[in-house]
Protein backbone atom coordinates (compact mmCIF):
# COMPACT_ATOMS: atom_id res chain seq x y z
CA UNK A 1 0.00 0.00 0.00
CA UNK A 2 1.39 3.41 -0.98
CA UNK A 3 2.36 5.79 1.80
CA UNK A 4 0.67 9.22 1.62
CA UNK A 5 1.28 12.64 3.16
CA UNK A 6 0.26 16.27 2.80
CA UNK A 7 2.39 19.39 2.52
CA UNK A 8 0.64 22.65 3.46
CA UNK A 9 2.02 26.12 2.80
CA UNK A 10 -0.07 28.86 4.42
CA UNK A 11 0.59 32.39 3.24
CA UNK A 12 -1.00 35.65 4.34
CA UNK A 13 -3.58 35.48 1.54
CA UNK A 14 -3.43 31.93 0.17
CA UNK A 15 -3.09 28.26 1.07
CA UNK A 16 -1.32 25.68 -1.09
CA UNK A 17 -1.78 21.96 -0.48
CA UNK A 18 0.11 19.12 -2.12
CA UNK A 19 -0.74 15.46 -1.49
CA UNK A 20 1.90 12.91 -2.44
CA UNK A 21 2.12 9.14 -2.31
CA UNK A 22 5.23 6.99 -2.36
CA UNK A 23 5.76 3.41 -3.45
CA UNK A 24 9.41 2.47 -3.24
CA UNK A 25 11.53 5.27 -4.70
CA UNK A 26 8.71 6.65 -6.83
CA UNK A 27 6.61 9.59 -5.67
CA UNK A 28 3.25 10.37 -7.26
CA UNK A 29 1.19 13.54 -7.18
CA UNK A 30 -2.21 12.62 -5.75
CA UNK A 31 -3.71 16.07 -5.37
CA UNK A 32 -2.89 19.77 -5.40
CA UNK A 33 -5.01 22.69 -4.39
CA UNK A 34 -4.70 26.46 -4.02
CA UNK A 35 -7.09 28.64 -2.07
CA UNK A 36 -6.88 32.42 -2.46
CA UNK A 37 -8.39 34.68 0.14
CA UNK A 38 -10.75 37.38 -1.16
CA UNK A 39 -9.00 40.79 -1.25
CA UNK A 40 -11.44 42.22 1.29
CA UNK A 41 -10.93 39.42 3.83
CA UNK A 42 -8.67 39.59 6.88
CA UNK A 43 -5.23 37.99 6.40
CA UNK A 44 -4.63 34.41 7.49
CA UNK A 45 -1.69 35.55 9.60
CA UNK A 46 -1.24 38.38 12.05
CA UNK A 47 1.89 39.96 13.47
CA UNK A 48 2.98 39.09 16.99
CA UNK A 49 6.09 41.12 17.74
CA UNK A 50 8.45 40.38 14.86
CA UNK A 51 6.77 37.08 13.98
CA UNK A 52 3.63 36.13 12.12
CA UNK A 53 1.08 33.88 13.82
CA UNK A 54 -1.66 31.89 12.17
CA UNK A 55 -5.27 32.86 12.70
CA UNK A 56 -5.76 29.22 13.68
CA UNK A 57 -9.57 29.16 13.93
CA UNK A 58 -10.06 30.85 10.53
CA UNK A 59 -7.47 28.67 8.81
CA UNK A 60 -8.95 25.54 10.40
CA UNK A 61 -12.39 26.33 8.96
CA UNK A 62 -10.90 26.89 5.51
CA UNK A 63 -8.75 23.75 5.56
CA UNK A 64 -11.59 21.50 6.66
CA UNK A 65 -13.83 22.91 3.93
CA UNK A 66 -11.09 22.36 1.34
CA UNK A 67 -10.44 18.78 2.48
CA UNK A 68 -14.14 18.02 2.23
CA UNK A 69 -14.48 19.67 -1.19
CA UNK A 70 -11.68 17.68 -2.87
CA UNK A 71 -12.12 14.56 -0.68
CA UNK A 72 -8.69 14.64 0.99
CA UNK A 73 -8.72 12.10 3.82
CA UNK A 74 -4.99 11.91 4.59
CA UNK A 75 -4.13 13.10 8.12
CA UNK A 76 -0.32 13.04 8.05
CA UNK A 77 0.91 16.54 7.29
CA UNK A 78 3.97 18.79 7.26
CA UNK A 79 3.60 22.56 7.49
CA UNK A 80 5.94 25.24 6.20
CA UNK A 81 6.79 28.09 8.57
CA UNK A 82 7.33 31.54 7.05
CA UNK A 83 11.00 32.43 6.61
CA UNK A 84 10.07 35.84 8.02
CA UNK A 85 9.22 34.16 11.36
CA UNK A 86 12.38 32.05 11.39
CA UNK A 87 15.83 33.16 12.51
CA UNK A 88 18.85 31.88 10.55
CA UNK A 89 22.53 32.42 11.20
CA UNK A 90 25.85 30.70 10.59
CA UNK A 91 28.97 30.83 12.73
CA UNK A 92 32.33 29.10 13.08
CA UNK A 93 33.56 27.20 16.11
CA UNK A 94 37.24 26.81 16.97
CA UNK A 95 38.82 23.35 16.97
CA UNK A 96 37.29 21.08 19.62
CA UNK A 97 36.38 17.46 20.19
CA UNK A 98 33.13 16.00 18.84
CA UNK A 99 31.74 15.70 22.39
CA UNK A 100 32.24 19.43 23.04
CA UNK A 101 30.32 20.60 19.96
CA UNK A 102 26.66 20.45 21.23
CA UNK A 103 27.45 22.43 24.40
CA UNK A 104 29.50 24.98 22.46
CA UNK A 105 26.64 25.50 19.99
CA UNK A 106 24.12 26.05 22.78
CA UNK A 107 26.46 28.61 24.34
CA UNK A 108 26.87 30.44 21.01
CA UNK A 109 23.12 30.32 20.37
CA UNK A 110 22.55 32.65 23.34
CA UNK A 111 24.64 35.31 21.57
CA UNK A 112 23.08 34.92 18.12
CA UNK A 113 19.34 34.44 18.77
CA UNK A 114 17.62 37.78 19.50
CA UNK A 115 15.17 36.20 21.96
CA UNK A 116 15.64 34.31 25.24
CA UNK A 117 16.26 30.62 24.52
CA UNK A 118 13.23 29.81 26.68
CA UNK A 119 11.03 31.54 24.07
CA UNK A 120 12.28 29.63 21.01
CA UNK A 121 12.91 26.17 19.67
CA UNK A 122 16.25 25.99 17.91
CA UNK A 123 18.03 23.38 15.86
CA UNK A 124 21.38 23.26 14.15
CA UNK A 125 23.36 21.37 11.59
CA UNK A 126 27.03 21.27 10.67
CA UNK A 127 27.49 22.58 7.12
CA UNK A 128 31.29 22.43 7.00
CA UNK A 129 33.74 20.27 8.92
CA UNK A 130 37.52 20.25 8.83
CA UNK A 131 39.73 17.88 10.78
CA UNK A 132 42.53 19.88 12.38
CA UNK A 133 44.78 19.51 15.40
CA UNK A 134 43.69 19.23 18.20
CA UNK A 135 40.12 18.52 17.08
CA UNK A 136 37.44 19.49 14.57
CA UNK A 137 36.83 22.97 13.12
CA UNK A 138 33.22 23.42 12.03
CA UNK A 139 30.76 25.87 10.53
CA UNK A 140 27.24 25.68 11.97
CA UNK A 141 23.84 26.66 10.61
CA UNK A 142 21.53 27.67 13.46
CA UNK A 143 17.75 27.91 13.00
CA UNK A 144 15.35 29.21 15.65
CA UNK A 145 11.55 29.59 15.68
CA UNK A 146 9.54 31.37 18.41
CA UNK A 147 7.43 29.05 20.56
CA UNK A 148 4.34 31.17 19.81
CA UNK A 149 4.70 30.45 16.08
CA UNK A 150 5.01 26.69 16.60
CA UNK A 151 2.06 26.68 19.00
CA UNK A 152 -0.18 28.31 16.40
CA UNK A 153 0.51 25.44 13.95
CA UNK A 154 0.04 22.81 16.66
CA UNK A 155 -3.31 24.38 17.55
CA UNK A 156 -4.32 24.36 13.88
CA UNK A 157 -3.44 20.68 13.53
CA UNK A 158 -5.46 19.82 16.64
CA UNK A 159 -8.49 21.73 15.35
CA UNK A 160 -8.30 19.87 12.01
CA UNK A 161 -7.49 16.46 13.49
CA UNK A 162 -4.16 16.30 11.65
CA UNK A 163 -0.99 14.46 12.66
CA UNK A 164 2.05 16.72 12.30
CA UNK A 165 4.99 14.89 10.70
CA UNK A 166 7.13 17.99 10.45
CA UNK A 167 7.38 21.77 10.71
CA UNK A 168 10.12 23.56 8.83
CA UNK A 169 11.01 26.96 7.42
CA UNK A 170 9.82 27.56 3.87
CA UNK A 171 13.36 27.72 2.53
CA UNK A 172 14.06 24.08 3.41
CA UNK A 173 10.98 22.90 1.54
CA UNK A 174 11.98 25.07 -1.41
CA UNK A 175 15.50 23.63 -1.50
CA UNK A 176 14.18 20.06 -1.30
CA UNK A 177 11.84 20.49 -4.28
CA UNK A 178 13.97 22.83 -6.40
CA UNK A 179 17.62 21.83 -6.06
CA UNK A 180 17.82 18.33 -7.53
CA UNK A 181 20.85 16.29 -6.40
CA UNK A 182 23.58 16.27 -9.05
CA UNK A 183 21.81 18.80 -11.28
CA UNK A 184 23.69 21.90 -10.14
CA UNK A 185 27.45 22.18 -9.86
CA UNK A 186 28.38 24.58 -7.11
CA UNK A 187 26.16 26.84 -5.02
CA UNK A 188 22.68 27.93 -6.18
CA UNK A 189 20.77 31.13 -5.35
CA UNK A 190 17.04 30.73 -4.71
CA UNK A 191 14.80 33.80 -4.93
CA UNK A 192 11.37 33.11 -3.42
CA UNK A 193 9.03 36.05 -4.17
CA UNK A 194 5.92 35.85 -2.04
CA UNK A 195 2.90 38.13 -1.69
CA UNK A 196 4.25 39.81 1.46
CA UNK A 197 8.02 39.26 1.39
CA UNK A 198 10.93 37.78 -0.52
CA UNK A 199 13.62 35.40 0.72
CA UNK A 200 16.97 35.13 -1.03
CA UNK A 201 18.91 32.02 -0.06
CA UNK A 202 22.03 30.20 -1.16
CA UNK A 203 22.29 26.43 -1.04
CA UNK A 204 25.32 24.29 -1.81
CA UNK A 205 24.90 20.55 -2.39
CA UNK A 206 21.35 20.89 -1.08
CA UNK A 207 22.46 22.47 2.22
CA UNK A 208 21.39 26.00 3.18
CA UNK A 209 24.35 28.37 3.55
CA UNK A 210 22.81 31.87 3.66
CA UNK A 211 19.24 33.19 3.90
CA UNK A 212 17.91 36.76 4.00
CA UNK A 213 14.27 37.92 4.03
CA UNK A 214 13.14 41.45 3.15
CA UNK A 215 9.96 43.27 2.20
CA UNK A 216 10.08 43.18 -1.60
CA UNK A 217 6.91 41.33 -2.62
CA UNK A 218 4.34 40.55 -5.28
CA UNK A 219 1.81 42.58 -3.29
CA UNK A 220 4.27 45.46 -3.15
CA UNK A 221 4.60 45.46 -6.94
CA UNK A 222 0.84 45.71 -7.26
CA UNK A 223 0.63 48.57 -4.75
CA UNK A 224 3.45 50.47 -6.51
CA UNK A 225 1.58 50.24 -9.81
CA UNK A 226 -1.69 51.24 -8.18
CA UNK A 227 -0.17 54.30 -6.49
CA UNK A 228 1.91 55.51 -9.44
CA UNK A 229 -0.79 55.05 -12.08
CA UNK A 230 -3.64 56.16 -9.77
CA UNK A 231 -5.67 53.02 -10.45
CA UNK A 232 -7.25 50.42 -8.17
CA UNK A 233 -5.17 47.53 -6.88
CA UNK A 234 -7.40 45.13 -8.84
CA UNK A 235 -6.57 46.99 -12.07
CA UNK A 236 -2.88 47.11 -11.13
CA UNK A 237 -2.81 43.38 -10.43
CA UNK A 238 -4.42 42.71 -13.81
CA UNK A 239 -1.79 44.83 -15.63
CA UNK A 240 1.01 43.14 -13.70
CA UNK A 241 -0.20 39.65 -14.57
CA UNK A 242 -1.03 40.38 -18.23
CA UNK A 243 1.97 42.53 -19.09
CA UNK A 244 4.74 41.95 -16.56
CA UNK A 245 7.93 43.64 -17.72
CA UNK A 246 6.66 43.87 -21.30
CA UNK A 247 6.12 47.18 -23.09
CA UNK A 248 2.34 47.10 -23.60
CA UNK A 249 2.02 49.90 -21.07
CA UNK A 250 5.42 51.57 -20.93
CA UNK A 251 4.63 53.51 -17.76
CA UNK A 252 3.70 50.30 -15.97
CA UNK A 253 6.78 48.51 -17.31
CA UNK A 254 9.06 51.32 -16.08
CA UNK A 255 7.53 51.18 -12.60
CA UNK A 256 7.94 47.41 -12.37
CA UNK A 257 11.49 47.51 -13.77
CA UNK A 258 12.53 50.04 -11.15
CA UNK A 259 11.20 47.77 -8.39
CA UNK A 260 12.74 44.63 -9.90
CA UNK A 261 16.11 46.36 -10.21
CA UNK A 262 16.07 46.87 -6.44
CA UNK A 263 15.56 43.12 -5.99
CA UNK A 264 18.25 42.24 -8.54
CA UNK A 265 20.76 44.52 -6.80
CA UNK A 266 20.01 42.82 -3.47
CA UNK A 267 20.45 39.36 -5.00
CA UNK A 268 23.74 40.47 -6.56
CA UNK A 269 24.97 41.81 -3.22
CA UNK A 270 24.14 38.56 -1.41
CA UNK A 271 25.84 36.45 -4.09
CA UNK A 272 28.99 38.61 -4.10
CA UNK A 273 29.19 38.59 -0.29
CA UNK A 274 28.82 34.82 -0.26
CA UNK A 275 31.65 34.40 -2.76
CA UNK A 276 33.96 36.86 -1.01
CA UNK A 277 33.22 36.57 2.70
CA UNK A 278 32.09 33.00 3.06
CA UNK A 279 34.56 31.57 0.56
CA UNK A 280 31.69 29.95 -1.28
CA UNK A 281 33.03 30.44 -4.76
CA UNK A 282 31.24 31.75 -7.82
CA UNK A 283 27.54 31.15 -8.13
CA UNK A 284 26.18 30.52 -11.61
CA UNK A 285 22.53 29.51 -11.15
CA UNK A 286 19.49 31.50 -10.03
CA UNK A 287 16.22 29.67 -9.29
CA UNK A 288 13.04 31.77 -9.09
CA UNK A 289 10.10 30.62 -6.98
CA UNK A 290 6.89 32.00 -5.52
CA UNK A 291 3.78 33.44 -7.10
CA UNK A 292 5.62 36.31 -8.82
CA UNK A 293 8.40 34.14 -10.28
CA UNK A 294 6.42 33.80 -13.52
CA UNK A 295 6.12 37.58 -14.01
CA UNK A 296 6.62 38.08 -17.75
CA UNK A 297 10.23 38.98 -18.52
CA UNK A 298 11.52 38.51 -14.96
CA UNK A 299 13.59 35.38 -15.64
CA UNK A 300 15.20 36.99 -18.70
CA UNK A 301 15.89 40.21 -16.77
CA UNK A 302 17.68 38.32 -14.00
CA UNK A 303 19.77 36.33 -16.49
CA UNK A 304 20.83 39.49 -18.31
CA UNK A 305 21.30 41.71 -15.25
CA UNK A 306 23.21 39.18 -13.13
CA UNK A 307 25.01 37.35 -15.97
CA UNK A 308 23.84 34.01 -14.61
CA UNK A 309 21.61 31.14 -15.67
CA UNK A 310 18.08 31.88 -14.44
CA UNK A 311 15.20 29.42 -14.33
CA UNK A 312 11.79 29.04 -12.74
CA UNK A 313 11.48 26.13 -10.35
CA UNK A 314 9.49 23.11 -11.55
CA UNK A 315 8.84 21.01 -8.41
CA UNK A 316 6.19 18.79 -9.98
CA UNK A 317 8.81 17.38 -12.37
CA UNK A 318 9.97 15.23 -9.43
CA UNK A 319 6.67 13.32 -9.31
CA UNK A 320 4.60 10.98 -11.45
CA UNK A 321 1.31 12.43 -12.72
CA UNK A 322 -0.96 12.12 -15.81
CA UNK A 323 0.79 13.68 -18.86
CA UNK A 324 -2.31 15.77 -19.62
CA UNK A 325 -1.50 17.87 -16.53
CA UNK A 326 2.05 18.76 -17.59
CA UNK A 327 1.39 22.19 -19.10
CA UNK A 328 -0.76 23.32 -16.19
CA UNK A 329 1.66 22.05 -13.54
CA UNK A 330 4.58 23.81 -15.20
CA UNK A 331 2.60 27.07 -15.16
CA UNK A 332 1.78 26.92 -11.45
CA UNK A 333 4.79 25.00 -10.12
CA UNK A 334 6.64 28.04 -8.76
CA UNK A 335 3.73 28.74 -6.38
CA UNK A 336 3.70 25.16 -5.07
CA UNK A 337 7.44 24.62 -4.56
CA UNK A 338 7.32 25.02 -0.77
CA UNK A 339 4.19 22.87 -0.32
CA UNK A 340 5.71 20.16 -2.52
CA UNK A 341 8.96 20.27 -0.56
CA UNK A 342 7.36 19.89 2.84
CA UNK A 343 5.12 17.10 1.49
CA UNK A 344 8.31 15.28 0.46
CA UNK A 345 9.63 15.73 4.00
CA UNK A 346 6.40 14.32 5.48
CA UNK A 347 6.73 11.22 3.31
CA UNK A 348 10.27 10.65 4.52
CA UNK A 349 9.42 11.09 8.21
Amino acid sequence: MAKKALGIDIGAASIKIVELSAAGDKKSLENYLEFELPKSASPLKTFYGNSMLLSSNDVSDILQALFKKVKIEEKKVAFSIPDFSTFFTTFDLPPMTEMEIPRAIEFEARHHIPLPLSEVVFDWQIIEKEQVSPGVKIKVLLVAVPNKVLESYQRLAALCGLEIKGLEAEVFGLIRSSVAPGKHYGPVCLVDIGWQSTTVSIADKGVLQVSHSFDFSGGGLTKSLSTALKISEEQAEDIKIRQGLGSGNQSAADILLKEVETLAAEVERICVNFAQQDGGGLLNDIILAGGSATLFGLKEYFASRLKKSAQITDPFSLFLYPPILQKRLQEIGSSFAVAAGVAMMALET
